[in-house]
């Protein structure tokens, strides 16, 4: 089993790269299953029904969103899609699916997301926590489990890497749009890396224009963010798991 992570995309130019590289790298590695987070698809942040059709038809199989899962309200009107994951951790009650069980190749796949609390400024239970619910409900039922951790600071998402080992197969970060270059498998079996990256404008500030960033970091005047120019990258990783033995094999960074 193959499963392709691909990092956050950024705006209308993030979406056109993932529509001209899925498709043939799927097919050139042998992908199975595909995770895109798009959270910051609609205009850098947040992600609309059109948007959302555009990801699914490029070839993914489920969407998962970040804090910027509410930025535009078109997402209530599709936000309960079995195929769009919100944060897992936002407080009980808030519409929405916070992981989902998908059938592939004979396979049950659980796929999770969560969302941290340090520097993210967002109000929600702790993920640790959320996950340890989550893996109590559905260990049992499902082949393989995958986590989309949400989160800004390095130090969360390692911790988390070594709270779920071997109690899940796969995590990788997402949010800080840089593709870090510490892939490896845990002690205990889980697949682990701090973030898969954006694919968005390359040069760019995360996908933002760099003027419009400059200025906010040189005068701390408010500067209203656009998206970047230019060619863009993509951003990716592919986890293969030994079916037999129900292991990660490998993994590997794809950065066009």
């Amino acid at each position: 089993m193959k499963i392709l992570a691909v990092g956050d995309i950024v705006g209308s130019a993030g979406l056109k790269k993932l529509n001209e590289i899925l498709p043939n790298l799927k097919k050139e590695k042998n992908i199975d299953f595909v995770i895109v987070n798009g959270e910051n698809v609609a205009g850098g942040m947040g992600i609309t029904q059109k948007d959302f059709n555009s990801i699914i038809d490029a070839g993914a199989d489920v969407v998962t969103l970040g804090n910027h899962t509410w930025a535009k309200k078109d997402v209530f009107s599709f936000i309960e899609n079995e195929k769009l994951i919100r944060p897992a951790n936002y407080p009980k009650g808030v519409q929405g699916h916070g992981y989902g069980i998908y059938n592939c190749n004979n396979k049950k796949i659980a796929v999770i997301s969560l969302i941290g609390r340090t520097d993210i400024n967002i109000l929600t239970e702790n993920p640790f926590l959320e996950a340890d619910y989550i893996l109590s409900k559905i260990k049992d039922k499902v082949n393989y489990i995958i986590v989309d951790f949400h989160a800004e600071a390095t130090a969360e998402k390692i911790a988390m890497g070594y709270y779920l080992d071997g109690r899940i197969n796969v995590l990788f970060g997402t949010h800080t749009h840089i593709q870090t270059a510490d892939e490896r498998i845990l002690p205990k079996g889980t697949a682990y890396i701090t973030d898969i990256g954006m694919t968005g404008p390359k040069e760019s500030v995360i996908g933002m224009d760099i003027n419009a960033s400059l200025k906010r970091f040189l005068t701390t005047l408010p500067e209203r963010y656009k998206i970047a120019e230019g060619e863009s990258s993509f951003n990716a990783c592919i986890f293969e798991i030994n079916d037999e033995k129900s292991r990660i094999d490998n993994i590997e960074r794809v950065n066009f």
